[in-house]
């Protein structure tokens, strides 16, 4: 299958269109309760790079397939593209808590392969196969782990992790 007919797959199975590239705002839902932030200049400039990402991985739109595609993104790096450091923080940070091994499986599959982000976006990547798209991101074999990945991670944990526990610890002291 070629990257835009999986594209185009992936949006309908999500409820996606390419209008969400240029749209004021990012709708979304945590269960049934609908959300919205804006979506921003910046936002818009990654998102395209963030669906193929999705198309390459086959990590899901879930709260745990965001979280598992963040914290990819976050060990390849998302180079000057703030949007995508900010929304991959905030998904690593919850990610780790509620699934800390598929984050690290995530995390060195990123660590080990190419992003868009680096390579850039262009539409011709629309017409290659996944296969082809999997191949020049280099997710097309299985990474194994060093230990600079561990203290990688450890690392990103720190810094992004840290800050969601402290808020979730405060946030629990309030409510007892």
């Amino acid at each position: 299958m070629n990257v835009r007919d999986a594209r185009a797959r992936y949006f309908e199975t999500n409820g996606f269109d390419e209008a969400g590239y240029t749209a004021r705002w990012a709708h979304f839902k945590i269960g049934p309760i609908p959300l919205a932030f804006p979506n921003t200049p910046s936002r818009q400039r990654a998102l395209p790079m963030h669906d193929l990402h999705h198309v390459a991985t086959g990590y899901p739109t879930t709260l745990l397939g965001e979280a598992e595609i963040g914290a990819w993104e976050v060990a390849g790096g998302c180079r000057n593209y703030w949007a995508a450091w900010v929304l991959d923080a905030a998904g690593f940070g919850y990610g780790v808590v509620f699934a800390p091994r598929r984050m690290y499986r995530a995390f060195v599959s990123g660590r080990r392969s190419k992003n868009l982000y680096h390579l850039g976006y262009t539409d011709e990547l629309l017409g290659l196969d996944v296969t082809e798209l999997r191949r020049r991101l280099q997710i097309d074999r299985p990474p194994v782990a060093t230990w600079a990945d561990r203290a990688a991670f450890a690392g990103w944990l720190a810094l992004f992790a840290m800050p969601v526990v402290a808020a979730a610890a405060v946030a629990f002291a309030l409510w007892r």
